[in-house]
């Protein structure tokens, strides 16, 4: 095998691998669907015309002399498959746990921002579009009101309020994930020791908001309140930062996925090399 053929080895792998990380993992995917799904599909063929020449290269090899098997192509098969197989899965991956939240919050409105939101005056039916909420600098978590609903993990809730008087709706709520105690007291999401934090950033994941609206339903009987149109946000000082953040990490994963897949596909073609070597099968 000549350095020519180790070298497309060694890049067309890596090279499926770019394309389908991506657009898998990048917001390719939202802003040209339709040129998501041809060029996932060209890694596919790519990949399946991979697999009918290993198998044609296998059959009539096999029929000269059976003790001879398809190396090259058979490996290329192996090895675009797999290309294919960890774009798709560490593009999603990224795509789910930073890219895909990013782009949702910032896809929705910011409120309060110049002057607070005050959570006694605007209900949560008139922001519904909320990404981002910056209270009042009276507002605060009303701890004495916290609940919890649990499945599997702990879904702790508690009201965003102005004092102490008791609101006709409590339509804001912060939320976090198992860090409060399963009766519902000491909830301790989010910055909620932080006496400057007065701002939300929304819930976006649609799998987890229908157990928070439990926990809120089991706080209305429990303290005697309404909650008409709850919004749920992570109780923090600077939700920008945390996009940010997401938007960091996101790049961050790109280079690492992309780097690796190059050291690991060219790792295993070397390794491949010395293997075929020592057997003198070059074909």
């Amino acid at each position: 095998m000549n350095s020519h053929a180790i070298g497309i080895m060694v890049f067309f792998p890596w090279l499926l691998f770019l394309v389908v990380y991506l657009i898998c993992g990048t917001v390719f995917r939202y802003s040209r669907p339709e040129e998501y799904n041809r060029i996932y599909f060209a890694g596919v063929l790519v990949v399946l015309i991979a697999w009918l020449l290993a198998a044609r290269s296998w059959k009539r090899k096999i029929q000269n002399d059976p003790y001879r098997q398809p190396s090259w192509l058979l490996y290329a098969a192996v090895s675009l498959t797999l290309a294919l197989i960890s774009g798709t899965v560490l593009g999603d991956m990224n795509f789910s746990y930073h890219t895909q939240p990013a782009h949702n919050i910032e896809n929705l409105n910011v409120y309060g921002n110049t002057t607070g939101i005050d959570p006694s005056f605007t209900k949560g039916q008139e922001i519904m579009d909320a990404g981002r909420i910056y209270f009042t600098e009276s507002a605060h978590l009303d701890l004495k009101k916290s609940m919890t609903f649990k499945n599997l993990d702990v879904y702790c809730v508690a009201p965003i309020v102005i004092g102490d008087k008791k609101l006709p709706s409590y339509d804001y709520w912060a939320i976090g994930t198992n860090c409060c105690s399963s009766h519902g007291s000491k909830f301790s999401c989010g910055e909620f020791a932080n006496p400057h934090a007065k701002a939300g950033l929304r819930l976006m994941r649609d799998d987890q908001r229908p157990f928070y609206r439990l926990a809120v339903q089991q706080a209305e009987v429990s303290y005697g309140i309404k909650a008409e149109h709850p919004l749920f946000f992570e109780w923090m000082q600077d939700p920008s930062s945390v996009i940010v953040a997401w938007q960091e990490d996101a790049y961050r994963w790109h280079i690492m996925s992309i780097l690796g897949y190059f050291i690991f596909n060219a790792f295993c073609v070397t390794t491949m090399v010395v293997f075929f070597s020592k057997l003198g099968r070059y074909y």
